[in-house]
């Protein structure tokens, strides 16, 4: 009966050391290559174009600005009579809404409303204006589009959400 402990004991230590030396070989919870999907050139072209003219619509010459999900710029386009402040103002939206994941008109009326969130506006290139909002396939966050040069951030935001429901079908 002895032996058959000192056995027992032994197949429970050899079962634990086998599992720490598993535990040590597996992968961490993350893959160490990630894919990711991303706006091609030719989709941010098409959200820029639709964006402008839902804009152009309603009387705004605007600026639009797309980038992908790393907040690089992929496309621009500006309405003939828009100001050349537009430009500007419509890549901080994209890249402020690309990189919060989060529409920008929203982050403004939050940091309006909380002292702690005020602070965003000292993140160098961050401007909390409406008018940038992300590009999303499904609730992932691949782009966002800004514009610039509407009478008011929520016209912004407007066009930016019409340029994205026209391409709507291709974002699956």
């Amino acid at each position: 009966m002895h032996s058959s402990l000192r056995l027992g004991a032994l197949a429970v230590s050899l079962a634990f050391s086998a599992l720490s030396v598993q535990a040590q070989q597996a992968p961490a919870s993350a893959p160490a290559v990630r894919t990711e999907r991303n706006l091609s050139l030719e989709l941010a072209n098409q959200i820029a174009t639709a964006t402008v003219a839902a804009c152009a619509a309603n009387g705004y010459a605007v600026a639009a600005t797309v980038v992908d999900r790393a907040g690089v710029v992929r496309a621009v386009q500006r309405a003939d009579t828009a100001g050349s402040h537009t430009l500007a103002a419509s890549e901080r939206k994209a890249w402020t809404s690309a990189s919060a994941k989060a529409p920008t008109l929203a982050m403004m009326e939050n940091a309006q409303k909380n002292p702690a969130a005020a602070n965003l506006v000292n993140i160098p290139g961050f401007l909390l204006l409406g008018g940038g909002v992300p590009v999303k396939v499904g609730n992932e966050v691949i782009g966002a589009v800004g514009v610039g040069g509407a009478p008011g951030g929520h016209l912004d935001e407007q066009c930016a959400n019409a340029g994205i429901e026209k391409v709507k079908a291709q974002l699956g």
